[in-house]
């Protein structure tokens, strides 16, 4: 029974450590891998938004940096959820063709929670701020940000990536 047992039992575990390293060492494993690699990463710019003393707003573009990464949920865009102040961020290819849109809250003008009796939000107005989004790497050529008004939008910056 013992001589039967090794008899199954060792083919098994030599074949099944060996199935590994065949499939790896082709060329097509290769290039999926990097593939792969080049589709689970997260790409995050950052941005800084300066109120001057005639209530212009100038956006500047301070950085761009990926990290590995899934992203679990895509950010959606609602219109209806969006207040006046408030950034919509496009992301564009090069083409000019919309691959997505999300919403930033007015960073300007952030709501603040108050811990004194009890809990309470304050809006509070400031003359700088810094916001980021995030998305799934991708062909992201054009990064443009609109303010909502209320006689529509308005072009605040535009930047090729």
């Amino acid at each position: 029974m013992k001589n039967l047992l090794s008899f199954f039992i060792l083919p098994v575990f030599v074949l099944g450590n060996l199935l590994p390293f065949n499939h790896l060492s082709g060329s097509r494993g290769m290039g999926t891998e990097n593939r792969l690699e080049k589709d689970n990463q997260i790409v995050y710019l950052f941005f800084k938004v300066e109120k001057d003393n005639s209530g212009m707003e100038k956006i500047t573009f301070q950085g761009k940096k990926m990290s590995p990464g899934k992203l679990k949920l895509e950010s959606t865009f609602d219109r209806g959820s969006a207040s006046i102040g408030d950034y919509i961020i496009s992301l564009n290819d090069s083409g000019g063709k919309e691959i997505g849109k999300q919403l930033v809250k007015n960073p300007l003008n952030p709501e603040m929670e108050i811990y004194e009796d009890g809990i309470s939000r304050n809006k509070v107005v400031l003359q700088n701020a810094e916001f980021s989004i995030r998305y799934s790497h991708g062909n992201v050529a054009v990064v443009k940000i609109e303010k909502l008004t209320k006689e529509g939008t308005q072009l605040l910056f535009t930047q090729k990536l």
